[in-house]
């Protein structure tokens, strides 16, 4: 059996390139995504599928996760809070921050690697570019590998590649193209299925990567790009 990795995929360009890469290093992959009952949740899942098509996937699982919604605390998953737009690096932990969603992710992930003899679990975050997230830094991942390994039945071992921590969106959509990563496949808005709002944190962020690194993203955008 060659190395196997569960790579977590929500549909976006940062957990789709990191599958990409995990191909790429000869990893066969385990695709994982959650439904956690996020306002895109549709469209994230669709993203999700036409990516593990597209990868060649040996096995891909998609978990229902919508008790994250009724913990609640966030933009994502409550429609009764409204998704800021034009806020970008304003608020330390903005609203839209879904508490301990990784934390969670990885858990799930890291009992899924047991089971299917993967070791290693890919995870699309960025350090640098994050909103304010506090689950989205290397002492998060270093403290969740340690927790992780102490908590598993197998003789191996799980790392947890973040490949992407250290970078910025511009450098995610640079190298994404230099892999010939489909990132039109991809969804980051926060608000909507149909036509990316254009306004909101995720969509500025992804915005700004193309702009800098002088791609056009090939999505729909609510808003002249």
């Amino acid at each position: 059996m060659g190395k196997r990795a569960v790579c977590i995929i929500s549909g976006g360009m940062d957990s789709t390139l990191c599958a990409y890469l995990a191909k790429k290093g000869g990893y066969d992959i385990v695709a994982l995504h959650f439904d956690y009952g996020q306002r895109t949740q549709e469209k994230e899942r669709e993203c999700f599928y036409a990516i593990c098509e597209n990868l060649c996937v040996e096995k891909h699982i998609c978990i229902n996760a919508d008790f994250i919604k009724y913990i609640g605390g966030n933009a994502l998953t409550d429609s009764k809070i409204e998704i800021p737009k034009h806020s970008l690096h304003k608020h330390d932990t903005p609203i839209t921050y879904v508490p301990f969603r990784n934390g969670i992710f990885l858990s799930i992930a890291a009992a899924l690697a047991e089971v299917e003899h993967c070791e290693a679990i890919f995870m699309g975050i960025i350090q640098n570019d994050n909103s304010g997230y506090p689950d989205c830094s290397q002492e998060f991942v270093n403290k969740t590998r340690d927790f992780i390994n102490q908590g598993i039945a197998t003789n191996i071992k799980i790392d947890i590649k973040t490949p992407l921590l250290h970078l910025h969106k511009s450098d995610v959509v640079s190298l994404a193209m230099q892999e010939s990563v489909p990132l039109e496949l991809t969804w980051s808005c926060y608000e909507s299925n149909e036509i990316a709002c254009g306004a909101c944190d995720s969509c500025l962020l992804r915005l700004e990567g193309f702009k800098k690194a002088g791609y056009e993203d090939r999505i729909r955008y609510a808003i002249s790009k």
